[in-house]
């Protein structure tokens, strides 16, 4: 077993625990019982609750690597580092509902390593470790095939931190093509959707490291067409993301470029 077998086996079971830690803290159905740290950006118990089993757990086993989470930011800085999104999607955690994940991913300098989303109130696993392949409850998946827009289903994320209109006109070209246009809550899970061939592209106009780290490397695993998060100011202050099916990146990619 290789280095990054370890890690995400590891990382697996890591991520599978705190979904379930976060799956027994979960709210009843109904209006959010959350704080609100921003405009649709909320805090629960469990994102503490989570964030702090999953540093304890990487502390014991890689006290070598770095480790850097939403909730508590850098903990430690390294070449070589886990980063975790206890709860990404917990607009839609906070009422009750299911589309929402544990976040878990190990990247050295640009290259993700392993990233691993556990979404335990659907019962899925997504994993990748370079090299390897990526996975959904232990089966191969890989990014769609479609090529003519008149068939495609894109996610576009919305951020506050961008103004309304750049996301108004995002979603008018998109739908312009003939592609249907859906927001689930999640970025994590949008990006998963892509990689597994669920959805044929996800956009978002700014989003942060935590919420793409695990995700970067099943991307990239099953074959979708990612940009370059890590490479620009991604890692440090956030950026644009473009997930997509191979056959659709480039003209996904002229609209965002246009449109944000």
């Amino acid at each position: 077993m290789t280095d990054l077998d370890s890690c995400l086996a590891d990382a697996v079971r890591i991520a599978t625990d705190a979904g379930a830690l976060a799956l027994r803290m979960r709210p009843a159905p109904g209006a959010a019982t959350a704080k609100l740290k921003g405009a649709q950006d909320w805090l629960t118990e469990a994102d503490g609750a989570v964030e702090a089993y999953i540093a304890g757990e990487i502390a014991r086993l890689y006290p070598q690597d770095g480790f850097q989470g939403e909730e508590t930011g850098l903990g430690k800085d390294g070449e070589r580092r886990w980063i975790v999104d206890p709860i990404d999607g917990t607009s839609n955690y906070a009422r009750g509902a299911t589309r929402w994940c544990v976040s878990l991913g190990l990247i050295e300098g640009t290259t993700p390593l392993v990233g691993v989303l556990a979404a335990p109130a659907l019962g899925e696993v997504f994993a990748a470790r370079k090299g390897g392949g990526a996975t959904l409850n232990g089966t191969p998946i890989h990014a769609a095939a479609t090529t003519d827009p008149k068939r495609a289903m894109v996610e576009i994320g919305w951020s506050p931190r961008r103004p309304d209109a750049l996301f108004q006109t995002l979603i008018a070209r998109i739908q312009t093509r003939g592609a249907m246009v859906r927001a689930g809550g999640s970025g994590a899970m949008g990006l998963a959707d892509v990689a597994c061939g669920r959805a044929d592209g996800y956009i978002e106009a700014h989003i942060n490291l935590w919420d793409v780290a695990a995700a970067l490397c099943i991307l990239d695993e099953a074959g979708a067409f990612v940009s370059r998060f890590l490479e620009g100011p991604g890692p440090h202050q956030g950026d644009m993301i473009l997930a997509a099916a191979p056959g659709l990146a480039a003209m996904l990619e002229n609209d965002a470029a246009i449109s944000l």
